[in-house]
């Protein structure tokens, strides 16, 4: 619903490995309008890496399908959203688990999902096998700097400028 966020976009590509850094990027220049850390974008990034290559690898496998990206923005936050249409997850904690692979063969190392958890404040999984999955990740910036750009505005608009 549009209104309730301060900004949002919505992204979609095909599943092929070339397009998980164009993903990263994308999501890290929107997120870049909060005014993040280095460290806090390299969070961003590295989260949605994970997130879109475990569709691309899991979700669709040998197939191409949809990726599909939407970001929101609200105060000091982003919250993202990466799903796909693919097989699905038969077992979420499962496959949560660190070090839980389905793909050794492809040497994956069954860290996708902790590695989104530790990156990120929050995250969510929702899958439905043969239907595809969804994982929604929000991560909260520096209040100090959101708090610098408010007092910023506010002195601007008691200067007239």
């Amino acid at each position: 619903m549009i209104g309730i966020y301060d900004n949002e976009m919505k992204l979609e590509f095909t599943s092929k490995s070339s397009n998980e850094a164009f993903a990263r990027i994308t999501v890290a220049a929107f997120a870049s309008q909060l005014d993040p850390t280095i460290e806090e974008l390299a969070d961003i990034k590295t989260a949605v890496s994970e997130a879109v290559t475990n569709c691309i690898i899991h979700g669709y496998e040998n197939t191409i399908g949809i990726v599909k990206v939407e970001c929101k923005l609200k105060d000091n936050w982003i919250e993202i959203q990466i799903s796909d249409s693919g097989k699905g997850i038969e077992d979420i904690e499962l496959a949560k688990k660190p070090l839980y692979t389905t793909k050794a063969n492809l040497e994956r190392s069954g860290m996708g999902f902790t590695i989104m958890e530790s990156f990120m404040d929050e995250m969510k999984v929702e899958s439905i096998p043969e239907m595809g999955t969804k994982v929604t990740m929000k991560k909260y910036i520096s209040t100090e700097q959101v708090n610098n750009e408010k007092v910023e505005e506010q002195s601007k608009l008691k200067e007239g400028i």
